[in-house]
C-alpha cells in the first residue's frame, strides 16, 4: 500500500470516528494523552514526569476502551497503577523529609523504607576510623559507642552522615556496639536514585544535615562553657 493510500485510509478513519460522540471522546483522549507524552519529554524532574505519565496512561486507556484496542488497554492498564504507586511513593517521601526538616527531627525515620537491615553482636565494630563512608546508618535497636570520644548513642538516631557527605568520605570515629544492635543502612547509589527522582528530597536532606551540624556545635559550645573556670565570688 502506498503512502498516499495510507494517508487516505487514516483520514477516512478520522472522519468516521468524528461522526459519533464516542469516537470524538476517544480521539480527544488520545490527543490529550499524546500531548502529555510530548510535554513529558521536556520535563527534568521525576514527580511531574510521573504525573504526566499517569495522564497519558488514562488518555490512552480511554481511547483503547472506546476505540477497541486490547493491546492498548492491556499496556496502559498495566502501566497506570505502577505510575500511580511510584508518584505517591515519591510525594510521600518528600512530605516526610520536609516535615522532619521543619520540625528539626534529626532521627531519619523517614529513610527507613529505603534502608537495609544489618545485625551486629555486642562489641562488633560497624566501621573504623579512617574507613571509607559508603553507607548512611540508622540505629533501630541497641546502643553504639563512638570509641574516640567515648560517647554512647541510643536507638532511634541517624548517624554517619557527616563522613557520608564529606569530600574525602572517610570516617572520623570508630563505631562499636555496646549491646547487640540492629542497624539500617542505605548506600550511596540508592541515595543518589532518591535524589535524582526527586531533587526536593536532596534539598531537604541538606537542611537536615545542616541542622545536625548546628546541634553538634551547640552541644560543643555548652560543654566548653561548662568546662570554663568560674571566677571566685568576692
Amino acid at each position: 500500500m502506498s503512502s498516499i493510500a495510507l494517508f487516505d485510509t487514516a483520514i477516512t478513519s478520522l472522519y468516521q470516528a468524528l461522526e459519533t460522540p464516542v469516537g470524538i471522546v476517544a480521539l480527544c483522549s488520545a490527543g490529550v494523552a499524546g500531548a502529555l507524552v510530548i510535554v513529558s519529554a521536556f520535563v527534568k524532574t521525576m514527580i511531574p514526569l510521573r504525573c504526566l505519565a499517569v495522564g497519558g496512561n488514562l488518555g490512552f486507556l480511554i481511547y483503547g476502551a472506546l476505540h477497541p484496542s486490547f493491546i492498548m488497554v492491556l499496556l496502559h492498564g498495566t502501566m497506570l497503577p505502577i505510575n500511580l504507586y511510584r508518584t505517591a511513593e515519591m510525594v510521600r517521601l518528600t512530605r516526610r523529609v520536609r516535615a522532619s526538616a521543619d520540625s528539626s527531627d534529626l532521627s531519619g525515620v523517614w529513610l527507613r523504607p529505603y534502608m537495609r537491615k544489618k545485625r551486629l553482636r555486642k562489641n562488633g565494630v560497624l566501621f573504623h576510623k579512617g574507613d571509607e563512608a559508603t553507607h548512611l546508618y540508622f540505629l533501630a535497636e541497641g546502643r553504639i559507642e563512638f570509641v574516640e570520644i567515648g560517647e554512647v548513642m541510643e536507638a532511634g538516631r541517624l548517624f554517619g552522615e557527616i563522613a557520608f557527605f564529606a569530600p574525602n568520605k572517610r570516617r572520623t570515629l570508630t563505631a562499636r556496639c555496646v549491646t547487640p544492635c540492629t542497624v539500617l543502612q542505605i548506600d550511596e547509589n540508592t541515595f543518589r536514585q532518591l535524589y535524582f527522582q526527586n531533587p526536593a528530597f536532596g534539598f531537604e536532606v541538606v537542611k537536615l544535615v545542616a541542622g545536625r551540624l548546628l546541634a553538634d556545635r551547640h552541644r560543643l559550645e555548652e560543654k566548653l562553657a561548662a568546662a570554663e573556670p568560674h571566677p571566685p565570688k568576692s
